[in-house]
């Protein structure tokens, strides 16, 4: 019979995704060698880190919670292996400092203040000199759906965010929301990033992520968007089709335009009398960053 994951995290099983980085971050800090004085504090921390890194996973967690440790350790259960490739049972990879490692960004979150040799090192000045080298965890990448009327008239978006906070005593961390604000310029295309420099978790001996917001356009339910133009489609009635007549097109800025079809109307046709390009808005076209300052494209109707 195993050991309990809960019980060795010291935490109940209703515990939350931050419970869990919580518990481990404190347990792992007391049993580590640099500071636990306890003979059996080594195979704690063994127990802790093999704890953390099945509870921090849901799909283990889920395993787990239903099945046990030796479901876990037993096998997929079927109802579980038809959603995976891995069909083998759980088997800790033995390593708790891997573990550590990649839960503070460093082997050693106590290097501020310890030498290679685990001696505290004090400045004359009264500083700590920190000998760890900080690495920077890789960029979070987020995408940002927009509306063509937020590219076409810009928008402020605000985006609430939870990351990992260090208290003053450098060691522990606390879940904190932010708000971050997003001001969206008119003409924004599909793949404009907008980045937060390091807004991600913070931790001991690393330098917190950049986080960066990828715009991606909606569909919209009148116009297609190609570059800086805007393209309408509308279906003709085979009679006006062969005569002239009028569609009308109702554009981002609430404008009704009446647009006079003069010519045989083919399949897929195009009419490009419709070809003109604003530096100001009233304008018809997707809004665009150009030198000089904000011009907008060209709509274009295709007719079916």
């Amino acid at each position: 019979m195993g050991f309990d994951y809960y019980i060795a995290l010291d935490i109940s099983r209703s515990a939350q995704d931050a419970d869990i980085k919580k518990a481990y971050r404190r347990l792992a800090l007391k049993n580590h060698w640099l500071n636990a004085r306890d003979p059996g504090s080594a195979e704690r921390f063994k127990q802790i880190a093999e704890a953390y890194d099945v509870l921090s996973d849901p799909i283990k967690k889920a395993i787990y919670d239903k099945f046990g440790e030796e479901g876990l350790k037993g096998g997929i259960p079927p109802e579980f292996s038809s959603q995976l490739t891995w069909t083998k049972g759980y088997v800790f990879h033995g390593d708790a400092n891997k573990v550590f490692h990649e839960f503070f960004g460093g082997d050693n979150p106590y290097s501020d203040f310890y030498d290679a040799e685990g001696r505290e090192v004090c400045l004359n000045f009264g500083g700590l000199r920190g000998r760890g080298i900080k690495k920077q965890d890789p960029p979070i990448e987020r995408d940002l759906y927009l509306s063509l009327e937020d590219l076409f008239f810009g928008c402020t978006k605000k985006i609430k965010i939870s990351r990992r906070v260090m208290n003053e005593d450098r060691f522990s961390s606390t879940i904190k929301d932010k708000i971050l604000t997003i001001d969206v310029q008119p003409g924004w295309r599909q793949g404009t990033r907008i980045t937060f420099e390091k807004e991600g978790d913070q931790g001991p001996n690393i330098i917190p992520a950049d986080i960066i917001f990828i715009v991606k356009e909606k569909l919209h339910p009148r116009f297609r968007r190609e570059d800086d133009n805007l393209f309408f489609v509308s279906s003709i009635p085979l009679g006006k089709a062969l005569t002239c007549c009028t569609v009308e097109v109702r554009t981002l800025d609430d404008r009704l335009l009446n647009i006079p079809i003069n010519d045989i109307v083919h399949r897929c046709s195009r009419c490009r009398s419709l070809t003109f390009i604003y530096r100001a808005p009233p304008g018809c076209g997707a809004r665009c960053r150009r030198e000089g300052g904000l011009q907008q494209g060209s709509p274009r109707i295709s007719t079916l």
